[in-house]
């Protein structure tokens, strides 16, 4: 980030009764500044001014260490005199933007957090109701010869009926009409399903967008998408 620090210069004394407490023959001249910081995004000036004896022949300034009773009297005097700053802090045309975008932002956190939830579709609702017998849903199946293993595994899509509920398990009735490509629900038969069930399944996952249902050897898998 851009950041500069410079001193403006507000007076300059030049105190001719006092004596140089490094170089006695030397004049002095008492410089009165204010820091000033700049920034990207502000500027700042000190409220509280400050001041420095120099050696005016010389060119050197005199350290703090060496100035005499009279000269921080002087010093005070002086600094108290000094114009005062135009502002002691100002928002650049950059803070600005940024002080809105950074507020902006803040009220929609608040508003964000805040608003009540959106409202869930139907099917959102009805897919995440635990399956009751009777219930027919689409998706697909995969059986598979080998836990694990996709190859030669049996994949349709289609409709499903849920025939029994036995506790946590589900026996599930496939569609007479099952397709081995994906199809529109809309395409297939989602009135007449198969007197045999499929092997007895579990659910291991469930949302509101799918079911997923899975037997015990692992070898039989059912994923819900949609319920009629």
């Amino acid at each position: 980030m851009f950041y500069a620090i410079s001193q403006i210069e507000q007076a300059v004394h030049r105190p001719e009764k006092m004596r140089n407490p490094k170089n006695p023959h030397n004049p002095m001249i008492l410089r009165v500044f204010r820091n000033k910081v700049r920034t990207a995004f502000f500027t700042i000036y000190a409220k509280k001014a400050g001041g420095e004896f120099w050696d005016d022949t010389e060119q050197k300034k005199i350290g703090r260490r060496h100035w005499t009773s009279e000269m921080k009297v002087f010093e005070k005097q002086k600094v108290a005199e000094a114009p005062k700053p135009p502002f002691i802090f100002k928002f650049t045309i950059v803070g600005w933007i940024f002080l809105a975008f950074f507020i902006g932002l803040f009220i929609f956190i608040i508003y964000d957090s805040t608003k009540p939830p959106l409202p869930k579709s139907e099917q959102a609702v009805a897919m995440e109701k635990t399956p009751a017998e009777g219930d027919i849903y689409f998706g697909k199946y995969e059986i598979y010869k080998e836990k694990g293993n996709p190859l030669g595994a049996e994949i349709r899509f289609g409709w499903f009926k849920v025939a029994k509920v036995e506790n946590n398990e589900y026996h599930i009735a496939k569609s007479t009409e099952m397709n081995r490509g994906y199809k529109p629900k809309e395409q297939l038969n989602n009135t007449d399903f198969e007197v045999q069930s499929m092997p007895p399944v579990k659910i291991t996952e469930q949302t509101g967008y799918n079911i997923s249902f899975k037997s015990d050897d692992g070898l039989t898998e059912i994923y819900i998408t949609d319920k009629k």
